[in-house]
């Protein structure tokens, strides 16, 4: 009777340990399964951090001068205004769409590939390789303002900046004169800023330019960095 009342003492407490065992080996698998679904949910910290505002763009649409032929491309003035624009603490951020070479009809062929994102600022500065080729100043005036059209279409919030160019008198006087006032002619017309003369201070002086006597060196660029900077600063929020 002892024998059997052991026995049956035993097999109580070892039922009860495997009663324990099992309960304790379906808690652990449902905790691995929680802590497996936790793992698989998005995180929260690739988050972008709140209260951080994009930056607005201000493109420099032109040829060979805005581009920086012959110097670095941290020497050209688009570069060295957003170097000023960083000074400033302002909220901008600086595209460089110069192209070597381009005319205002190249100018208007890609303007819409360009403005494929849009800008808050849309500096133009192109004419000066059709007035250096003597091409017709009516296709000039057509494709600046073809262009303009475009930004405004593209980026109707967008301020435009129309930077004036001057070009020697080879050409002939009448030439050189309805060049030089075609800028800001379309400026009063499309309500643009209006850079006089991109070159002031610049243009002509040997020292300033590269050995073409058109290209600015990079104590050239630094001037028109400043020239345009007069302009736009106040424009910048």
């Amino acid at each position: 009777m002892k024998f059997l009342k052991w026995r049956q003492t035993a097999y109580s407490v070892i039922n009860g340990l495997l009663l324990a065992l099992t309960v304790w080996s379906c808690g652990s698998s449902d905790t691995k399964t929680n802590t497996d679904k936790t793992d698989s949910l998005p995180k929260q910290a690739n988050s972008k951090p709140v209260g951080k505002t994009q930056k607005q763009k201000i493109l420099f649409y032109g040829n060979s001068l805005t581009a920086g032929y012959g110097v670095e491309p941290s020497q050209a003035f688009p570069a060295l205004i957003g170097q000023k624009i960083d000074s400033a603490g302002l909220n901008y951020s600086i595209v460089n769409a110069g192209l070597s070479g381009e005319t205002t009809a190249g100018g208007k062929s890609r303007i819409g590939w360009v403005l494929r994102q849009p800008v808050d600022v849309f500096v133009l500065e192109l004419g000066g390789n059709d007035g250096l080729r003597g091409l017709p100043l009516a296709a000039t005036r057509q494709n600046l303002q073809a262009i303009m059209d475009t930004v405004r279409q593209k980026s109707p919030q967008a301020i435009i900046v129309l930077a004036g160019m001057q070009i020697p008198p080879n050409m002939g006087t009448s030439y050189t004169k309805e060049f030089k006032g075609l800028f800001s002619e379309l400026a009063t017309k499309n309500k643009a800023v209006l850079i006089p003369f991109l070159l002031e201070s610049v243009g002509g002086i040997p020292k300033l330019n590269q050995p073409d006597g058109i290209h600015p060196t990079p104590a050239g660029h630094k001037i028109v960095a400043n020239t345009v900077w007069k302009i736009i600063r106040p424009l910048l929020k």
